[in-house]
């Protein structure tokens, strides 16, 4: 069986989230998902993967690190207002000499289970790019990286994301299907997150 990382992209701000009533700024990944913060969730659901597992952090102070199990490494993103280029390229520097496969998750997508990700780990093949799918086929997240990869990924800036990498890449791309939209579903604003309680 292929063995790799995880790497959990958790420095964004959630300035989109506002304030709650006593004035304090709302962080989504302190969501309450099933009785546990989204953070904490994603965490686990990577954990049961048996891959190694990282999460990007503003810093090593900030309360996220707080809501990450033990089993987990953070990796502090200082310059993590620069978007989600910053994480990517902190992250890949500090575990592309320890992997071969990176699993790139978002953690703001609470439909994403351990059981989602074990099916993306069980469909990746060597040096080719695994890509969640929502159940109509649209690529979404999470994705998994071969380690021909990982230079462009440590050259990423700015807030665009590893699709240029994706697009890049000469090799296969493989889609996999899961349920729903859970390789779809982020939640950035209270009222994505009333819509998405709602609807469960």
């Amino acid at each position: 069986m292929i063995h790799g990382a995880i790497l959990i992209l958790a420095a964004g701000a959630s300035s989109r989230m506002g304030r709650d009533a006593s004035g304090t700024p709302r962080d989504k990944l302190a969501e309450d998902v099933d009785g546990a913060p989204l953070l904490t969730r994603t965490a686990k659901a990577a954990l049961a993967t048996g891959w190694d597992v990282y999460a990007c952090v503003p810093h090593l102070a900030h309360a996220r690190v707080s809501l990450l199990p033990d089993e987990v490494t953070a990796i502090p993103v200082p310059d993590a207002a620069e978007g989600m280029g910053a994480s990517l390229r902190s992250g890949m520097i500090c575990i592309r000499q320890s992997t071969d496969n990176v699993l790139i998750l978002p953690a703001d997508m609470p439909d994403l289970s351990a059981t989602n990700l074990r099916t993306i780990i069980a469909a990746h093949r060597r040096d080719q790019i695994t890509r969640g799918a929502s159940a109509t086929g649209q690529a979404g997240h999470p994705v998994i990286f071969p380690a021909r990869c990982f230079n462009a990924l440590v050259r990423l800036h700015g807030d665009e994301g590893a699709r240029r990498v994706v697009k890049g890449f000469d090799g296969r791309v493989e889609l996999v299907k899961l349920p729903e939209d859970h390789a779809l579903t982020d939640l950035d604003t209270p009222e994505a997150w009333v819509a998405w309680r709602a609807q469960r």
